[in-house]
């Protein structure tokens, strides 16, 4: 089976602020979309790594000279402003055998080995897998005007993480039966179900975080650091 990652490099980080884009800061000497690819060296079954990046970025080729990978990395293809126009152009760049595609964040670079063979593992035995921790706060769901409407149970509900991983015809399947809709989807997997296709959980992992603050920034500093 071929296994390939969909990295997502084309957004523009606007919560996370600076002068360059969040995926190129550095921390431990290395750009964070570095720590994310050496992360993905822990699962031996991914195939290769489709980079997907904005128009005019000539930062991802630079930062990446004389970097080596234990998968293929492909050349990087040109995204689009929505995240869907940035998975439809990756996923039409790889080759066409192809079985499995998992959609990662550049901006994830802390995605443990448990955390991608588990995700890997039920993917393949279900179709489709997300990696989600519990929620342990009470959530509440509100009108436009701020009022508390429901309260769902908290039992039933996970905070969501990526990589997102399904077989790569239910991807292309889901983007063309939800293209008039895609805007409204928030990840990768809702296109999936708004799709009809069924997605499992799989276990997620706290240190699994987006970096997409100067909050976050400063954890990563922190963790990296009690590790060494």
């Amino acid at each position: 089976m071929s296994i390939a990652v969909l990295l997502l490099a084309a957004g523009s980080g606007q919560r996370f602020g600076g002068d360059i884009p969040k995926q190129y800061v550095s921390v431990a000497g290395q750009a964070i979309f570095l720590h994310t690819l050496r992360s993905l060296e822990h699962e031996p079954r991914i195939a290769m790594v489709q980079p997907v990046i904005a128009a005019g970025d000539d930062m991802f080729v630079d930062i990446l000279a004389g970097h080596e990978f234990s998968f293929e990395l492909l050349a990087p293809v040109q995204g689009g402003a929505e995240r869907s126009i940035s998975m439809q152009r990756g996923l039409a760049a790889l080759p066409d055998d192809v079985d499995m595609v998992a959609v990662h964040d550049a901006a994830r670079p802390m995605t443990s080995q448990a955390v991608l063979k588990d995700v890997l593992d039920v993917a393949i035995e279900h179709g489709a897998a997300i990696p989600a921790i519990a929620v342990h706060d009470t959530i509440k769901r509100v009108d436009e005007c701020g009022k508390v409407i429901e309260t769902p149970n908290r039992a039933c509900l996970r905070a969501v993480q990526t990589p997102q991983v399904a077989r790569l015809d239910w991807f292309q399947r889901a983007l063309t039966k939800e293209s008039d809709r895609l805007h409204l989807h928030t990840d990768d997997a809702s296109v999936l179900e708004a799709a009809g296709f069924p997605v499992y959980v799989s276990q997620g992992d706290v240190n699994n975080r987006k970096i997409t603050t100067q909050h976050d920034l400063q954890w990563m500093q922190d963790f990296l650091e009690a590790q060494r």
